[in-house]
């Protein structure tokens, strides 16, 4: 069964190189814009990550900001709790992701390592503030240190997002370069060995049309006008050895014609 495929294929040659330049361009085409597609959804995610650690650094100040307001002034609870809340779901986010906001699960170890060393200044800044009936009670400057170590740890992660976003990019260009030169490659290849053979064939069957339309407009209509022409002078002499002469040259000019059809025949059997 292969070997009828392939004789199918070899004798459709020239109809199966053009599909197969299309079906090359096509491919080509997907990937491109595949690699494209998936780099534009990592810098997004990257973006979203990046965002939301950085927003972990503005809550964790709005968060003394609101204590220090509870403990010497005027006291917003809701603003605090919500702060507290926002502060917690966006940790557990930064690490196991979160579908809702487009934020990825994590999967650098190095980054990880840090935030297993920030758990336990989150940890105590969240239990410490849990109840707002002991706020009077917190220890500011403990809270404060501990505050502090966890926008040093914070940055540091931010930094290493931002890294790492940096190297996705790198990489994700180089494939696009490698693609984008094999795409060439592949195409030079197509143009060399299927298209300029293509173009050839169709130059020599051009010239085939051109010696067949000679041969046509030519000698086989200047064969035609002169049998027309003995066959009407047959018509009306009279003379039998006038006639006979002109059956002569009448079968000469037929023996003619078919060395023209021959020609023809000959012009189109012409290999490339």
């Amino acid at each position: 069964m292969f070997e009828k495929i392939l004789s199918k294929l070899k004798s459709n040659k020239n109809f199966n190189n053009y599909y197969l330049l299309v079906f090359t361009v096509i491919i080509l085409t997907i990937l491109i814009q595949s690699i494209i597609q998936y780099s534009l959804s990592r810098q997004r995610q990257d973006s979203l990550r990046i965002n939301e650690a950085g927003r972990q650094r503005m809550l964790s100040q709005s968060i003394m900001k609101h204590v220090y307001e509870c403990k010497y002034g005027t006291c917003d609870f809701s603003k605090l709790r919500l702060a507290m809340n926002k502060l917690a779901n966006a940790n557990i986010a930064l690490q196991i992701g979160n579908e809702a906001t487009g934020i990825p699960e994590l999967n650098n170890e190095e980054i990880q390592k840090n935030f297993d060393l920030l758990q336990p200044h989150l940890n105590y800044i969240i239990e410490t503030l849990d109840d707002f009936n002991q706020l009077q009670t917190v220890d500011v400057e403990k809270l404060t240190a501990e505050t502090d170590q966890f926008l040093f740890l914070m940055d540091t992660i931010v930094g290493q997002f931002q890294k790492a976003s940096e190297e996705d990019i790198k990489t994700l260009m180089i494939i696009e370069l490698e693609l984008a030169v094999f795409s060439l490659i592949i195409l030079i290849i197509e143009i060399f060995f299927f298209i300029n053979p293509s173009i050839k064939k169709m130059a020599i069957q051009n010239q085939k049309l051109k010696e067949i339309n000679w041969h046509q407009t030519h000698a086989f209509q200047s064969h035609m006008k002169n049998i027309k022409n003995y066959n009407h002078v047959l018509k009306i002499e009279k003379n039998t050895a006038h006639k006979e002469e002109l059956i002569s040259y009448l079968m000469e000019e037929l023996t003619d014609l078919e060395g023209v059809s021959d020609n023809m025949v000959k012009s189109l059997e012409k290999q490339a």
